[in-house]
């Protein structure tokens, strides 16, 4: 399988391999029917960067270019090329560190070394995903391929690895995080915008980002209704099974209302770019990561805080005090109890009466 002397192929065509138009034609027809199928804008680029990926070691791998259907043997190539095992100097894999250098020169990973399994996992469901699309036979489902796949996670499992997550912005973070917002319009806007974020059921950056005064409006005293008409669960709108109605009451509405007032927003984007006292575009989503990054660093929180914090806190502070499963899945759009769960089993661990048979 290895041909080494089309190693230094690559690095020679570096610039050629990071737009889906300059892949081999099938590739480039399964990005687009890929893009065609994921509306949400971060599963868009997942998609075609991991294709991208797959396009430029393939051609550093085998001088060729990537065209479907791959055959079993290549993808095999590309497990054990990236799934690290133990050798007798450490771990090692055998990736090329020619091949690895020209991956990094021509932009396709972001730094020399091992992928993390989950992202070598994805790479090869997105593959998987694109021979489905072309109704073509699927190497990814083959056993050898999943049995390679189930003995790597095994195997990451006992060496102590651990997925990463989002450290979960809960009641008490949310409320030292608060703290640091001052009456300025950023600390209004930071202000609001997290609580939005929390309260409104842990809502995705993306959403953050794209929330739009068209679907705002007042309910009682000094309460809101948000409707989410548009999220990663719901790419053609609102469903008969889904709840968009997300109430926004008390303390968050009160937040929401006085950056509203400040910045004299009446319609068009809710949470806006400041550039010194003058209220700009709309926020993207990078930026409402950047907010919550940087106001768990001035509360002094530790962890490894990001934008999915809010949406991961929300939940586990629900399961702490003792909100019922359905209630939160309907806050937070969740379609899955298996992709909620954990967290919300995490915040109520302490009250499992089960604790308590030794007294």
């Amino acid at each position: 399988m290895k041909r080494k002397d089309t190693l230094p192929t690559l690095a020679s065509t570096a610039a050629g391999l990071v737009l889906p138009e300059q892949l081999a034609q099938q590739a480039a027809d399964a990005v687009r029917e890929l893009l065609a199928e994921a509306a949400a804008a971060n599963t868009t680029r997942s998609y075609a960067t991991a294709l991208r990926y797959w396009a430029g070691w393939h051609l550093g791998r085998f001088g060729t270019e990537l065209t479907l259907p791959v055959n079993e043997a290549v993808v095999i190539q590309f497990l054990v090329d990236h799934i690290q095992r133990k050798g007798k100097a450490g771990l090692v894999s055998e990736l090329p560190p020619t091949l690895d250098q020209a991956l990094v020169a021509a932009g396709l990973k972001a730094k020399v070394g091992p992928l993390k399994l989950s992202t070598v996992v994805q790479r090869v469901a997105v593959l998987s995903t694109a021979h489905k699309l072309k109704r073509l036979a699927n190497p990814c489902e083959l056993p050898s391929v999943r049995t390679l796949l189930s003995r790597a996670r095994r195997a990451s499992v006992k060496r102590g690895e651990r997925p990463t997550k989002k450290t979960a912005i809960t009641r008490a973070e949310l409320e030292a995080m608060l703290a640091t917002c001052d009456h300025s319009l950023e600390g209004l806007r930071d202000r609001a915008l997290l609580c939005f974020g929390f309260a409104s059921g842990g809502r995705r950056r993306s959403e953050i980002a794209a929330a739009d005064m068209r679907d705002l409006r007042r309910v009682g005293e000094g309460g809101y209704i948000y409707r989410l008409e548009h999220s990663k669960t719901q790419q053609a709108g609102v469903r008969a099974d889904s709840t968009p109605d997300k109430p926004i009451l008390g303390r968050s509405a009160d937040a929401l209302a006085a950056w509203l007032e400040a910045a004299e927003i009446r319609e068009g984007s809710i949470f806006r770019r400041i550039w010194k006292d003058r209220v700009g575009p709309a926020l993207l989503p990078g930026s409402i990561a950047s907010i919550v990054k940087r106001r768990a660093r001035l509360a002094g929180l530790e962890g490894d805080f990001g934008a999915h914090s809010l949406r991961s806190g929300f939940v586990t502070e629900a399961g702490k005090q003792g909100i019922p499963l359905p209630a939160v899945m309907a806050m937070t759009e969740h379609r899955s109890v298996a992709s909620v769960i954990g967290y919300f089993q995490a915040g109520s661990a302490e009250d499992n009466p089960a604790a308590r048979l030794l007294k």
